[in-house]
């Protein structure tokens, strides 16, 4: 069995896209499994569907409206780089409203359902390939899979989702009388998990550098002071998450490539800029072309 793992990585996932559209159009892979957290999720679905035009146009066209229904950011470009402010009016409007975090996105989740249709649901559904998608369960202090096949439409268009809130800036949302979020708060890359369901062979696509190469600018506000510290436990649990999946994929003789970002594409993964993420598309189709001849 064959499978196709994404971690979680904001707008960082259309430099995913361009390696996986390397990997099914131009190497011929062929998967059985499929799984994403966060930003992996909205990946996951149409690359088994084999509709990589398609995602690959919702990703290189999104924006920050695309995404946030209450947008808790304000977006400063100050010499060619991207810094966020706090947007005070929107955050105290969302207190006021009793909500539970700084921002709303339920824009993404409708866009979610635009984009995965209830047919491309039913084909994969009849199909012998298997999508998940990994959430957090904080009431109940665990990670979660969701798998496609043992859901309803409208629960994994929620599952996908919810796999890419990231609370405190996105939805906290209420399913199942569970709190669930982002699953990279558990789990940033789940190979641990394709092997533990069969896989024998991973490609594995890490939207971060192979070797620690950030160094974080000081902060400027609340928001960035969260940045860097969600930043920070995002890179532990993503360094815990190789190093485990390395061990598994020995112990079970799997076979393990694993691609990473040839340099840091950002640092703030909650901007989405359409000119950059069209950049990063085709720096990742680049990237596994180079390494694939190497």
């Amino acid at each position: 069995m064959r499978a196709l793992v994404i971690s979680g990585g904001g707008s960082k996932g259309a430099f995913a896209g361009g390696i996986a559209q390397y990997l099914l159009e131009v190497e011929k892979q062929s998967y059985d499994l499929f799984l994403g957290t966060s930003t992996g999720s909205l990946l996951v679905s149409h690359l088994a569907l084999g509709k990589v035009e398609t995602i690959k146009k919702a990703f290189t066209h999104v924006n920050q409206s695309s995404i946030f229904s209450t947008n808790p950011f304000i977006i400063v470009s100050k010499n060619g780089v991207d810094q966020i402010k706090i947007n005070h009016f929107n955050v105290l409007k969302n207190f006021i409203r009793g909500r539970k975090t700084f921002g709303e996105s339920y824009n993404l989740r409708r866009l979610i359902e635009q984009q995965i249709t209830i047919e491309d649901y039913d084909i994969l559904k009849l199909s012998h390939k298997e999508v998940l998608v990994c959430v957090a369960n904080l009431t109940g202090n665990r990670v979660e899979y969701k798998k496609l096949k043992e859901c309803s439409y409208s629960d994994f268009m929620d599952w996908i989702w919810i796999s890419c809130n990231y609370v405190p800036f996105m939805t906290l949302a209420t399913k199942e009388d569970c709190e669930y979020a982002d699953g990279g708060l558990g789990c940033v890359i789940p190979i641990e998990k394709a092997i533990t369901l069969g896989a024998s062979h991973i490609d594995a696509i890490l939207l971060g550098t192979e070797f620690q190469m950030t160094h974080r600018a000081h902060s400027k506000n609340p928001f960035d002071a969260l940045s860097s510290i969600f930043g920070f436990i995002s890179d532990r649990i993503e360094v815990q998450n190789m190093h485990i999946g390395k061990l598994v994929a020995e112990d079970y003789n799997a076979s393990l490539r694993v691609f990473y970002t040839p340099e840091i594409l950002t640092n703030n993964s909650l901007v989405f800029n359409r000119s950059q993420m069209k950049k990063w598309w085709q720096m990742g189709f680049d990237h596994a072309q180079s390494k694939s001849k190497n």
